[in-house]
C-alpha cells in the first residue's frame, strides 16, 4: 500500500505519541479544566475530551486552555492511563457528565461504541478531511474521523552505527547495506560481540513487559505477520488466522531479547520509559518505537543523542522480498462526538475541533506541540514538524521504491486478545512457554475473541 495520495495533500506534522499504539508513559487520570467561567452569557455548551495518549496529555491541556482563553468555552481534558482507555471510557460514559469527545481505534472500536457516535457527515470537521475514505463509515453515515497519522519502525542512533561500521571486519559498511533480516541479524550479533568497543550495554533497548507496557510487541510487532498474512489472502480482516508468519515474528523478537541491555528474564519489570531512557543515554543503539518517541528521548535527563543522529529503519523479519518494505504507517486515532451529549455540547465540541485543525493558532499548536501528520486540507506543506522522527517518516513516505505497511492491528479482535498474547510472549521470554504453544494459543484466541465480539 503506497501513501502517495495521503502524502500529496497532508505533509503536515507528526505525532509524538502511538497509538495505538498506542503508547507510552501513563499520566494516570490527569484532568485539566480550562476556564470555569465563560466570557459572556451568550456562550453555550462545553467540551470534555477523553484523551487516548498519555504522551501528549500536557499538550492537549495547553490547547484546551488556549481555546478557552480565546472563546470562553470551557474545555476539560482527561487522559486515560496507558492501556486503560477502553476501561476509562466505559467508566466515564456511565457518568452524567460523560465525554463529549472521545476516540476509537478503527472499525473494531466503532462496533463497541457505535451507539455513542454522532453522524459527522454534514460537519465542517469532516469536510476538512482530504481523503474521505479514511473515515469510519456505516451506510450513509460518518462516525469516526482520523486526525493524525503515525509511523513506527526500528529507531537507531546513527553515531553508534557509524562507530560500528568503522570497526575492522564489520558486517556492513553503512545502513544502506541493511535491507533484510539476515543482514540485520549479522550486524546486531556482531555489535553485541563488540559492546565494549561501542560503549553500549546492548544493541537493543530493553523489551518492556511491565504490566500495561507490552503494546510494542502484542500490537505493533504483531502487525507485521498479520500484514503479510492478510496480503497473501488479499483481505483486510480475518475471523481466523493461521499465524503463517509466526517464525518471522520469532526471528526479530528473539533478536531483540538476545541482544538487549538486559537479560530476557528481566523484561517483565521493564517499562517503555526504561527502554527509551536507555536509548537516550547511549546505552543502546536501537529501539523499536514510533515517531512520538523523540519527545521522550529529548526529555530524558542526560540525553546524549543528537537530533541529526536519530533515524528510522523498517522492522525486518525475514519475509521474502522485504527489501522493499518501508515503515508501518497508519492511525488508530479517530475522533468521535458523543451522540448522547446535549446539542449545545456537541456543537461546542465540533467548534473546538474546527479551531484546533483550521485556525492559525490551533494549527501552530498541532504542528509544534502535538507534532501530528494531519489528513486535513487546512494544513500546507510548510506546516511540517521539525521533529527528526517526523522528518524520517515523511522521508519514507516519499520513497516510491518502498511499500508502506498499514496498521492492520486496528482489526485485532479485542484488547483481551492483545493482553493475553502479550502475557504469552512474556512467558516465552522468561523461558516458561514453548513457541509452538504461543502460536497455537494465539490462533485459538483470535478465533474465539472474533466470535465473541461479533455477538
Amino acid at each position: 500500500m503506497k501513501m502517495k495520495k495521503f502524502l500529496a495533500v497532508c505533509l503536515s506534522a507528526l505525532t509524538v505519541t502511538g497509538m495505538l499504539a498506542g503508547c507510552g508513559g501513563a499520566k494516570d487520570g490527569d484532568t485539566s479544566s480550562a476556564g470555569a467561567e465563560k466570557k459572556g452569557s451568550s456562550a453555550e455548551g462545553s467540551v470534555y475530551y477523553l484523551n487516548f495518549k498519555p504522551e501528549i496529555a500536557d499538550q492537549w491541556e495547553e490547547i484546551a486552555a488556549k481555546y478557552t482563553e480565546e472563546t470562553g468555552v470551557p474545555v476539560k481534558v482527561k487522559t486515560a492511563a496507558s492501556n486503560q482507555y477502553e476501561q476509562t471510557l466505559k467508566s466515564e460514559m456511565a457518568k452524567s457528565d460523560a465525554p463529549t469527545l472521545f476516540q476509537i481505534n478503527g472499525p473494531v472500536g466503532y462496533q463497541s461504541w457505535k451507539e455513542y457516535c454522532a453522524d459527522l457527515k454534514d460537519t465542517e470537521f469532516y469536510n476538512m478531511l482530504v481523503d474521505k475514505d479514511l473515515a469510519i463509515t456505516e451506510g450513509d453515515g460518518v462516525y469516526g474521523i482520523p486526525f493524525a497519522e503515525e509511523g513506527y519502525g526500528i529507531i537507531y542512533n546513527k553515531e553508534i552505527m557509524d562507530k560500528y561500521f568503522a570497526l575492522p571486519g564489520a558486517k556492513a559498511t553503512s545502513m544502506d547495506d541493511i535491507k533484510n533480516f539476515d543482514t540485520l541479524k549479522a550486524v546486531v550479533e556482531d555489535m553485541t560481540a563488540h559492546k565494549a568497543d561501542l560503549g553500549i550495554d546492548g544493541v537493543f533497548a530493553s523489551t518492556s513487559f511491565a504490566p500495561g507496557e507490552d503494546w510494542r510487541w502484542q500490537t505493533h510487532l504483531m502487525n507485521l505477520p498479520i500484514y503479510y498474512e492478510y496480503k497473501d489472502a488479499d483481505v483486510k480482516d480475518e475471523d481466523e488466522i493461521s499465524f503463517k508468519y509466526n517464525e518471522n515474528f520469532k526471528n526479530i523478537f528473539d533478536l531483540y531479547l538476545n541482544n538487549s541491555t538486559v537479560e530476557p528474564t528481566m523484561v517483565g519489570s521493564k517499562t517503555v520509559d526504561d527502554s527509551m531512557a536507555e536509548f537516550a543515554l547511549g546505552k543502546a543503539a536501537m529501539v523499536q518505537n514510533g515517531n512520538w518517541a523523540w519527545s521522550q528521548i529529548s526529555k530524558v535527563s542526560g540525553n546524549v543523542v543528537k537530533e541529526e543522529n536519530v533515524k528510522f529503519m523498517p522492522i525486518y523479519t525475514g519475509v521474502e522480498g522485504e527489501e522493499t518494505q518501508g515503515l508501518c504507517i497508519g492511525t488508530e486515532n479517530y475522533m468521535c462526538v458523543n451522540s448522547n451529549a446535549s446539542e449545545a455540547d456537541q456543537k461546542a465540541s465540533l467548534d473546538f475541533l474546527k479551531w484546533v485543525f483550521s485556525s492559525d493558532e490551533g494549527k501552530e499548536m498541532v504542528t509544534n506541540n502535538l507534532q501530528f501528520i494531519t489528513p486535513f486540507s487546512t494544513f500546507g506543506d510548510d506546516e511540517i514538524s521539525s521533529d527528526p522522527l517526523a522528518q524520517e517518516v515523511v522521508r519514507y513516505m516519499k520513497e516510491d521504491s518502498l511499500t508502506t505497511v498499514p496498521w492492520n492491528f486496528t482489526t485485532f479482535p479485542s484488547q483481551t486478545f492483545k493482553d493475553d498474547y502479550g502475557a504469552s510472549l512474556l512467558e516465552y521470554a522468561n523461558g516458561n512457554k514453548k513457541w509452538d504453544a504461543v502460536v497455537s494459543d494465539t490462533v485459538a484466541e483470535w478465533a474465539s475473541e472474533k466470535e465473541a465480539t461479533a455477538e
